[in-house]
């Protein structure tokens, strides 16, 4: 296992090396840049901008050097913690994200620990109720969560919020905490704002995890090894979690490696709907506005959390699975 471990972790060196070449070319794509795009946009209100003040411009931003250089000066800079200048936001990029990715970490948090805590019971009792009306009542229910769409979702659940509750889901916290640090008051405030995303997102996902596991759970329960148990005389339950719930886990830590970038990719369009102060949304704006080094830290992040969720999940699953091996070799 520390070998496979250590090797893993030297193969994800090269891995990210290529990944950031490719980041930085995908972002470096479209045509001009986002001084282009901001010229533009002073020249359609009106204002002229002169060739000197455009040179300027280029030649503090450092757009005016080769691309090689460029990336060169990224992935040095990343190295030493800096992820460059956002144009958008005239703030380092470590600035720019650092309160919306704890929000992001926060939401997407919840939401994981949501659709588990409900999938998993769900789940079991639907595989061991087999064809049960409860077991079509959750089928039924689960159908509706896996067609209906989040955002349509999020916009009923806003209006419920506010005619109900009298609580404003606008964002993640109430107006008068913005741009203020943390402190417990708004910590409050964000968990009394944070049911809606969490119920929103977390949905759809519920609703597949829990026909996902319904379904591996049946296939387990049918194996030779569930009748030997139970004319060995164990116990139902403990015939249930030591063996066949045991090996329904499998697709489920096999997830991890998404369920990482989802820290930083988090619904972008169902914070878009709710006007939620995530990476999701400001990554979506990055792109589109061409701000070259807060899009390329953002894809970064996530190419990291992929490859590290990966290696997470598969030390899991040897860990969970002991017919699973990690280390290749004859068979005995």
């Amino acid at each position: 296992m520390l070998r496979y471990t250590v090797r893993r972790l030297l193969v994800m060196i090269p891995t990210l090396l290529v990944i950031s070449a490719l980041v930085f070319t995908i972002i470096q794509l479209p045509e001009g840049d986002y001084l282009t795009s901001h010229i533009a946009e002073l020249q359609a209100q009106g204002e002229q901008v002169g060739k000197e003040k455009i040179a300027f411009l280029r030649a503090q931003y450092g757009l005016d050097k080769p691309m090689v250089v460029q990336y060169w000066d990224w992935m040095t800079g990343m190295l030493r913690g800096d992820f460059g200048y956002s144009f958008e936001y005239n703030r380092p990029v470590s600035e720019v994200v650092g309160d919306r990715l704890f929000l992001s970490f926060l939401l997407s948090f919840s939401t994981i620990v949501f659709t588990w805590l409900v999938a998993f019971p769900i789940g079991v009792y639907s595989a061991t109720h087999q064809y049960s009306w409860a077991d079509h009542g959750l089928t039924f229910i689960g159908f509706i969560g896996l067609a209906t769409p989040n955002f349509l979702l999020a916009l009923v659940l806003l209006y419920v919020a506010n005619v109900m509750f009298g609580t404003s889901i606008g964002g993640l916290m109430d107006p008068q905490y913005l741009d203020q640090p943390m402190s417990w008051a708004k910590f409050v405030s964000v968990l009394e704002h944070l049911w809606i995303p969490v119920v929103v997102i977390g949905t759809s996902g519920t609703a597949g995890m829990i026909r996902r596991l319904r379904a591996n759970l049946l296939d387990e329960l049918q194996k030779q090894y569930v009748v030997t148990a139970r004319a060995k005389g164990l116990s139902p339950m403990r015939v249930l979690v030591k063996y066949p719930l045991r090996m329904s886990l499998n697709p489920f830590i096999a997830d991890i490696g998404s369920l990482l970038p989802q820290v930083v990719s988090g619904a972008a369009v169902v914070s878009v709907v709710l006007s939620l102060p995530t990476t999701g949304p400001m990554m979506l704006h990055a792109l589109q506005s061409q701000d070259m080094y807060l899009a390329g830290s953002f894809l970064m992040f996530l190419s990291v959390l992929t490859v590290v969720g990966m290696l997470l999940s598969d030390l899991a699953l040897a860990a969970l699975d002991p017919r699973i091996r990690l280390e290749g070799g004859a068979t005995r």
